[in-house]
């Protein structure tokens, strides 16, 4: 039996949760930090921080915070395929096949 198959799997669920993890964790961040803004005395706060989230996330989109989440979730995407691959090739010769 190939293991190409579950090589594919294993590499296609590590893609797409390395991908939707950091981007719903700083998303839900951005968007819990924007909720501040609507409790009495909390909106001076909150809204300094999402300003400096929304910063932070348009220096790595050229200026879009939605571009910059984007990029940060597939660079953490491909770091996670990277290491499934490493994991996979080190269990293959480890394993002796």
């Amino acid at each position: 039996m190939s293991i190409l198959p579950n090589f594919l799997r294993s590499l296609l669920l590590t893609i797409i949760l390395s991908f939707v993890v950091p981007t719903f964790l700083i998303g839900g961040g951005l968007a819990s930090v924007s909720l501040l803004k609507f409790i009495p005395g909390l909106q001076g706060i909150g809204q300094a921080i999402a300003s400096a989230m929304q910063q932070f996330l348009a220096t790595f989109g050229s200026g879009s915070a939605w571009r910059g989440l984007c990029i940060i979730g597939m660079t953490c995407s491909l770091v996670g395929a990277l290491f499934d691959t490493y994991a996979f090739y080190r269990y293959q010769n480890l394993r002796g096949d």
